[in-house]
């Protein structure tokens, strides 16, 4: 089973369609978020593992346990998938995916304290639309990131929620706010039926409130809430915590 898992990874990158423009659009939302989450997982590592000038886009196992290697009929057929994708980044977190799954299957000892599998978040990303392109911003076909220092990344708040049904709850088109129903708990402390969402899309205004069926659905909750007449109220919540509700959500309906 151990060796099976840089098999995985293998057939993971595989199975990804890095051209597929209309994907990354589509999950522009989510594929932010897990590039996020993954330069938060990197710095951890880089700073644990004096490899700062390393960061963000590194083979994070060359720094933690250098002796592990990917075997070498492994790394030929890597090497033959990765031909021609580009940047060379983007190559390079792939080995280092492939390589992680090498030291997780040899079953050594790691830290507690850091994330187990920082590659993860990535890899989610690189199956929802492709890779990416770094110049002042990071480019991810449909969204920008500010790339930022290993120290901000580091006090970035954790993006945990991976599921593939609560990423796809968090893509939609516009600009999005999200809300919690102040009388029904807010994220952590009640339940994960009181969040609603403002979009904003091509000059039009859209209400939309997470439903017990795991979808967004037209809501009059923000308008009455801005005329005075429902009690329950609102507070403005991140997406991150909007996650955390859906996610609880989509769990408690398995």
């Amino acid at each position: 089973m151990a060796d099976d898992l840089p098999l995985l990874v293998l057939e993971r990158l595989r199975a990804i369609d890095w051209s597929d423009d209309s994907a990354a659009y589509r999950h522009a939302n989510s594929r932010a978020l897990l590039m996020r989450e993954y330069l938060r997982r990197a710095a951890e590592w880089a700073r644990a593992c004096h490899a700062e000038g390393s960061w963000p886009f590194f083979d994070i196992a060359e720094h933690a346990a250098p002796r592990v290697r990917t075997p070498s009929d492994v790394a030929a057929e890597l090497d033959a998938l990765l031909t021609g994708l580009a940047p060379s980044s983007l190559r390079k977190t792939c080995r280092g995916a492939v390589r992680w799954a090498v030291l997780r299957g040899a079953g050594g000892e790691l830290p507690r304290d850091l994330p187990d599998d920082p590659y993860e978040p990535l890899l989610l990303m690189y199956e929802r639309g492709g890779g990416y392109f770094v110049e002042e911003f990071i480019d991810l076909n449909g969204a920008m990131l500010r790339l930022g220092t290993v120290e901000s990344n580091l006090s970035a708040r954790p993006f945990r929620t991976l599921a593939p049904a609560t990423l796809d709850a968090l893509d939609a088109e516009g600009e999005i706010t999200y809300y919690a129903r102040t009388g029904e708990g807010h994220p952590g402390a009640g339940g994960p039926h009181g969040i609603v969402r403002r979009r904003v899309d091509d000059g039009r205004t859209y209400d939309e409130a997470f439903t017990h069926d795991l979808r967004w659905e037209p809501t009059d909750h923000l308008r009455l809430c801005e005329l005075g007449h429902d009690e329950t109220g609102r507070a403005g919540i991140t997406e991150i915590e909007a996650a955390a509700f859906i996610e609880l959500a989509v769990v408690g309906t398995a």
